[in-house]
């Protein structure tokens, strides 16, 4: 039987810090040398809203997110270890960072994602998210695809 559940943390989390570092090799395998441009832009200093899930007690998953504007928030790091794809984690993580931001009295969410991650181009779709014009350090960027959604 498998066993789901989500923390709220930091990325001070050691967990998070090792999802992340893997979510970054994934990216670096699936994409290559263009990482060189993103890995500056995939930076998380200090934030106080990180989702992390795990899977029969092990870290699975996680996503965070960070202000964007005053209404606004830019949900970030987002992954699933691949061991434990197949077991809905992407949408429960998403759900809670979702549900976390409205309680925090923001409105709206943004993100950007690879042009070659089908997988989250799908689980974005599927929770209302419209592809946007690239914004901020993404404009300009081919390989960057940006999307929006109310809360």
């Amino acid at each position: 039987m498998k066993n789901i559940t989500l923390i709220r943390t930091t990325s001070d989390n050691p967990d998070f810090r090792t999802l992340t570092r893997q979510l970054d090799a994934d990216l670096r395998l699936r994409n290559g040398d263009v990482m060189n441009l993103y890995d500056q832009h995939n930076v998380i200093d200090k934030i106080d809203t990180v989702v992390i899930a795990y899977l029969n007690n092990q870290p699975a998953g996680c996503g965070c997110f960070k202000d964007f504007d005053a209404e606004t928030v830019e949900i970030k790091r987002m992954f699933v270890r691949h061991n434990a794809r197949g077991n809905g984690i992407s949408t429960l993580v998403l759900h809670d960072l979702e549900t976390w931001a409205a309680e925090l009295g923001y409105h709206y969410t943004v993100l950007e994602t690879a042009s070659k991650q089908l997988e989250a181009h799908s689980l974005y779709r599927k929770f209302g998210y419209v592809q946007t014009e690239n914004y901020g350090v993404y404009v300009g960027l081919p390989d960057s695809l940006c999307f929006r959604k109310m809360l």
